[in-house]
């Protein structure tokens, strides 16, 4: 089970990695614009799916409607919005280096609300990890870091991550009860409709270029798989091996970004990117040590009482 889970989280971080740079690509849309369109394209391909789930199981929806949206508002409405809000500030690149520390953001809600514990590593870990954020961020200036001088765009991006940190956490506790493709729709559609008066006002407005076939070709890739393959593979791998493990596969985020901005964004990578990546990926490492040896005496345990 595990294995089938790794391979279902290593195709969705390259999945992610597409949705950074396609959204990149189209930033010339609004976040609102792209988010909007997105949500509509996956509620009406699922539509078909999650519509006859939905007839057979809503009691279930009813009586659990709060992780439902909780779920859509940080995962499905809130992150999409300011991953693009961020692609319109900083490259695809820092994007994905940022992102990459989702796990402690998830391990530290993890502590807070699942009352999990703390290790020395973890900490460690946590530190610098953050401390290798910044660096990216602040492109390695000492000076920047004291004035706080920072791209807003990658603040955007952290705001994102712990939005996803979030949705992760009720995913592990709360998507077990739902059908697939009929949560997976009542979240789109939940988006779809809060999004659309904003969307609409913007359009009246003529906030948005003329849609070429080069957006309408990346708003059909972010609409179908990071919407819909992506997030099922994401929510059945943290229903399987735990929203802390899966968060770890993030940490190949910004190595598929990088490859990806490089080949087809013409973005330039400089050294303190470099320095800063690989300082995050080993403080999340550190910061999931521990939690990784702990899951599997768990498992053990388990072993040996069903024995």
């Amino acid at each position: 089970m595990f294995a089938k889970s790794y391979v279902l989280l290593l195709v969705t971080v390259i999945i992610y990695a597409g949705n950074l740079l396609v959204g990149k690509a189209i930033s010339d849309l609004s976040p609102i614009t792209v988010t909007f369109c997105r949500l509509l394209i996956a509620f009406v391909v699922l539509l078909p799916l999650g519509l006859r789930q939905i007839r057979e199981t809503h009691a279930v929806y009813k009586k659990e409607w709060k992780p439902l949206v909780g779920m859509s508002i940080t995962g499905i409405i809130l992150f999409n919005f300011f991953v693009y809000l961020a692609l319109n500030y900083t490259s695809s690149t820092n994007a994905g280096i940022v992102e990459a520390t989702t796990p402690i953001f998830t391990v530290l809600l993890g502590f807070f609300f699942l009352k999990e514990r703390l290790h020395r590593f973890q900490l460690l870990g946590m530190l610098l990890s953050l401390f290798g954020a910044i660096w990216v961020i602040s492109k390695g200036s000492w000076e920047m870091i004291q004035t706080l001088q920072m791209n807003i765009g990658d603040i955007f991006m952290l705001i994102a991550v712990l939005l996803w940190s979030i949705y992760t956490i009720i995913v592990k506790q709360h998507n077990s009860k739902f059908p697939v493709y009929g949560s997976l729709l009542i979240m789109m559609g939940l988006g779809v409709l809060v999004l659309f008066p904003f969307a609409l006002l913007e359009w009246i407005n003529g906030v948005n270029p003329p849609l070429t076939i080069k957006s309408f070709i990346g708003l059909l890739y972010l609409g179908i798989f990071p919407s819909i393959i992506a997030l099922m593979f994401w929510n059945r791998a943290v229903q399987d091996i735990g929203a802390s493990t899966a968060s770890i596969f993030l940490n190949l985020l910004p190595v598929f970004t990088t490859v990806g901005a490089v080949l087809f964004l013409g973005e330039k990578i400089i050294v303190s990117q470099l320095v800063g990546g690989a300082i995050v990926i080993i403080g999340v490492l550190l910061t999931t040590k521990k939690k990784k040896k702990s899951l599997k005496k768990v498992d053990e345990q388990n072993i040996e009482a069903e024995v």
